[in-house]
């Protein structure tokens, strides 16, 4: 078998271009064609997200005031607790009570818990007190609770002298100091939100006979 370069030129240079065909045909099948698709789907995701940047595009130029609307939602929603805690919060307001009724220069001598009422997003819950104390004292502790971010109303107040307790519905004496001119008998009711209540079911109608 004759050498290669023993070959004629022309069949040399055949030979050579048909080894460049083979070579490029391998190129294009098991590099280029791989290169080519990844390339495709690199565009494609690319064109994806350009897309996806488009449409968030116009939102963004509203963040600020999205920002700020949120943040206004929290501090309602945090003065809606102040105002209407969740039912955790029972023991806190006993708590906040004697707090006013120390400010104001008086003493809280009884709590008693009444028949709570529930509503669909809060629940009722009166309290009757028994209150002494010098008279604009009593007033002044009334006008505080009044002022309070919690919502807390009064209702069937009765007041009577310190020497006649038993006029104002209060059922216990006490040492009362010479200061001390009223006592008062009042039921106080505060709030306390909570889940909103599944609907009962309806009842099931009687099977006929």
């Amino acid at each position: 078998m004759a050498k290669f370069t023993e070959l004629p030129g022309k069949v040399q240079l055949a030979v050579v271009i048909g080894l460049l065909v083979v070579i490029t045909g391998a190129l294009y099948w098991f590099v280029y064609q791989d290169m080519d698709k990844h390339n495709r789907e690199t565009r494609a995701t690319l064109k994806a997200k350009e897309e996806e940047n488009a449409a968030l595009r116009p939102y963004a130029d509203k963040k600020a005031d999205m920002e700020r609307s949120i943040a206004t939602l929290k501090d309602q929603l945090e003065q809606m607790k102040r105002i209407v805690p969740d039912e955790k919060e029972v023991p806190q307001f006993m708590e906040m009570m004697q707090a006013e009724a120390r400010k104001a220069g008086i003493e809280i001598r009884r709590y008693e818990a009444k028949p709570t009422t529930s509503k669909e997003f809060f629940t009722e819950v009166p309290w009757d007190i028994d209150i002494d104390g010098p008279y604009y004292s009593v007033l002044r502790f009334f006008e505080n609770i009044a002022h309070l971010d919690r919502i807390v109303n009064v209702s069937n107040l009765r007041m009577a002298s310190v020497k006649k307790s038993g006029e104002a519905g209060v059922r216990k004496t006490y040492q009362w100091s010479a200061t001390e001119s009223v006592v008062v008998s009042c039921q106080t009711t505060t709030f306390f939100s909570h889940e909103p209540q599944p609907a009962a079911a309806p009842a099931a109608a009687p099977a006929k006979k």
